[in-house]
């Protein structure tokens, strides 16, 4: 079985040499990364040839692909868009099926960008209503209306077996499970709410 070389190890700079013990140094005073290792670790760069990038590429190529092969399936079946799909399922997530314009920015998992153009597409097609916002004067609520929910169920069922098929039956339960955590692991910001296919508004 094959190995990587292990780093060179070098002497830490956090625990002080013998008989220098309660003198800080000028360069632990100066570079924080002596005094927090963290620090230190969140400013390491990889070099382009770090064999850890080709995971990451992995993750990427992965991602495109599928969300590309997803959108093309929506297109195919004329339903609608994937960011209109994504915008409507935050909405059926979502109190009362209603989110301000600051909370849908926050919940798409696609992109922010063009999210107001986009929006205002929806309502335009009769699938959000713009509501006030009784608490703020000059605030609005983006609403899902009926037709959008009727969209949103419509276009589930092309989504979601696309979802099957170029994920769920690639995988075990246990490979599953295995991607969840480290998907967890790596979010900044991890979503608190159960699976797409239990939330309200596709049943």
């Amino acid at each position: 079985m094959s190995s990587l070389p292990e780093p060179q190890r070098t002497p830490d700079a956090s625990v002080p040499a013998p008989g220098t013990q309660g003198a800080a140094s000028p360069a632990s005073r100066a570079d924080p990364a002596v005094v927090n290792p963290a620090a230190s670790r969140r400013r390491s760069t990889l070099r382009p040839d770090d064999w850890r990038l080709s995971a990451w590429r992995s993750f990427l190529r992965t991602y495109t692909h599928i969300v590309r092969q997803l959108e093309h399936d929506l297109q195919t079946h004329h339903k609608i868009a994937i960011a209109s799909y994504d915008v409507l399922v935050q909405l059926a997530e979502a109190p009362d099926h209603r989110l301000r314009m600051s909370e849908l920015a926050d919940a798409v998992l696609l992109s922010r960008s063009g999210l107001t153009r986009l929006v205002d597409r929806l309502q335009r097609e009769g699938l959000v209503e713009r509501h006030p916002d009784p608490g703020d004067a000059r605030g609005l609520f983006t609403v899902m209306t009926d037709k959008g929910r009727a969209a949103l169920r419509d276009a589930a069922v092309v989504h979601l077996a696309g979802i099957s098929e170029l994920v769920v039956a690639k995988l075990t339960d246990a490979e599953l499970a295995e991607l969840q955590r480290l998907m967890t692991k790596l979010d900044l910001a991890p979503a608190a709410s159960p699976l797409i296919e239990d939330q309200p508004g596709l049943d």
